[in-house]
C-alpha cells in the first residue's frame, strides 16, 4: 500500500496576500509530508479557476518540494496535456529535468482539463482534447526510446529528428498516468498502460466499481494501444480527510472544507451558475448538517438549470470520508483498500481548513494511521 497527498492550493479570501501564504503552507505540508512516511505528493494543473485551484504551474511548485526533500516521489497529478496548455515536446523537456533534479522521484499524469473557464483562457478546442491527451502520452512515452524524436500522429507532427533532453533517470520515463474523472476514461487508461487517478467522492463502493472497470479492462485489453514499452497498472483513490485527537471537531473542520471544496469545484464546472462559494467559517456551526443541506440544494440548483443530476454531480457532498480520529480513518481506509485501491491520496489541503488542522492531520497520519497498515501489509 502506497500513501499520498494532492495539493490543489485551493483558498477561501483568494487576496494575493493569502494566496502567497496558502502556497508556502502547502509547500511546508508537502515537506513535512516526507518526514510523516507518506510515499508521494501530486500537484494538479489548474488556470484561472479562483478558489478552486491556484495551482497554476506545479512543475514549479514540485520542484521547490523536490529541492527540500530526499525520499518523497513527487506526482503531477495531472498535466494539463491538450497542446494549447502544454506541447508535448515542453512536457517531455520538463519531465526530463525534474526527474534529474529529483534523482528519479518523478511521477506524470495527464488530463484534459476539465472547465469552459480554463479552455478559453489558452484557446483550446474542447473537441480535440481527448485526442490530444491520447498523442500526449504516446509522444512521452516514445520521447526516449530513441536517440531523437520525430513524431507523424494523427493530430500533430514533428518534423525532423530531435533529441528530448534532458533525459530522465528514470527508463525509458517516469510512471505515466491518466486522470479518470468518468468510467470510460478508465478503460482508455487500461488500453494505454496506465495507471488510473480516480475521486471516488461517492465512497468506497463507488471505487470498487471503478476498479472493477479498470480490472476487467485490464485483463481484455491486448496491447495494441499501450502508450509506451512500460505499462502501470496502479489505481490511486481520493480519501478526504482531517483528523485530530478531538474527533467531532475535525468531522466539522472537515466538513467545512468539504463544502467550500464542492461549492467551488461546482462554481467553474456549472459555468457560474450554482453561485460563488461560501468563505464564511463561523465557530459553533453543525458543518456537517449544513453539507447535507447544501447537498439538497445543488441537486434544486441543477434541476433549475436543467443540467443532469449524476452521481458525479452531487458525489462532492457526500460527508462519509476519513474525518475523526486515527481510528475513524483507519476504518475508512480499510474499505478503501478492500475496493481495490492500491494508493491511498489524501486530500487535506481545502480551502478552510486551517494550517494547524492540516498539519496535525498529516502527523496523525504519520504516527497512527500509516503504521497501522504498513504493519499489515508491508512497505
Amino acid at each position: 500500500m502506497q500513501f499520498s497527498m494532492i495539493f490543489e492550493a485551493q483558498m477561501a479570501d483568494p487576496t494575493a496576500e493569502h494566496e502567497r501564504e496558502v502556497i508556502l503552507d502547502s509547500v511546508e505540508q508537502a515537506v513535512y509530508a516526507e518526514r510523516m512516511g507518506f510515499d508521494r505528493i501530486w500537484a494538479v494543473e489548474h488556470h484561472s479557476t479562483k478558489w478552486y485551484s491556484h495551482m497554476s504551474a506545479p512543475e514549479i511548485f514540485l520542484t521547490w518540494v523536490a529541492a527540500r526533500t530526499s525520499r518523497i516521489r513527487i506526482a503531477h497529478g495531472a498535466v494539463c496535456m491538450p497542446f494549447n496548455f502544454n506541447h508535448p515536446a515542453r512536457v517531455a523537456e520538463r519531465i526530463g529535468m525534474l526527474d534529474t533534479l529529483s534523482g528519479g522521484r518523478l511521477d506524470v499524469g495527464a488530463a484534459r482539463g476539465g472547465t469552459l473557464q480554463e479552455s478559453t483562457l489558452c484557446g483550446v478546442d474542447i473537441e480535440q482534447t481527448k485526442a490530444q491527451v491520447e498523442e500526449a502520452l504516446r509522444i512521452i512515452g516514445a520521447a526516449w526510446q530513441r536517440d531523437e524524436l520525430e513524431w507523424h500522429g494523427d493530430v500533430l507532427d514533428i518534423e525532423g529528428s530531435h533529441p528530448i533532453l534532458p533525459r530522465p533517470v528514470q527508463t525509458p520515463h517516469p510512471p505515466l498516468f491518466l486522470a479518470c474523472s468518468k468510467q470510460p476514461s478508465l478503460i482508455e487508461a487500461a488500453d494505454y498502460g496506465v495507471g488510473a487517478l480516480v475521486l471516488g467522492f461517492a465512497g468506497p463502493e463507488e471505487v470498487a466499481n471503478l476498479n472493477r472497470i479498470y480490472r476487467d479492462a485490464i485483463k481484455e485489453r491486448t496491447g495494441e494501444r499501450f502508450v509506451s514499452t512500460v505499462t502501470n497498472d496502479h489505481l490511486v483513490a481520493l480519501c478526504p480527510t482531517i483528523v485530530s485527537e478531538d474527533g467531532a471537531r475535525a468531522r466539522q473542520v472537515g466538513a467545512r472544507g468539504q463544502r467550500f471544496f464542492a461549492q467551488s469545484i461546482a462554481h467553474w464546472f456549472s459555468g457560474g451558475k450554482s453561485g460563488i462559494p461560501d468563505e464564511a467559517v463561523v465557530e459553533g456551526r453543525d458543518e456537517v448538517a449544513i453539507i447535507t443541506e447544501a447537498a439538497e440544494q445543488q441537486v434544486a440548483m441543477l434541476h433549475e438549470a436543467k443540467i443532469p443530476v449524476t452521481v458525479n454531480a452531487t458525489a462532492t457532498y457526500n460527508i462519509d470520508h476519513a474525518y475523526g480520529t486515527a481510528e475513524d480513518a483507519i476504518g475508512y481506509v480499510q474499505k478503501l483498500i478492500d475496493a481495490g485501491a492500491d494508493e491511498i491520496m489524501c486530500l487535506i489541503q481545502m480551502g478552510t481548513v486551517p494550517q494547524q488542522d492540516c498539519m496535525e492531520t498529516i502527523r496523525i497520519w504519520g504516527e497512527q494511521v500509516i503504521p497501522h497498515f504498513r504493519a499489515k501489509y508491508g512497505a
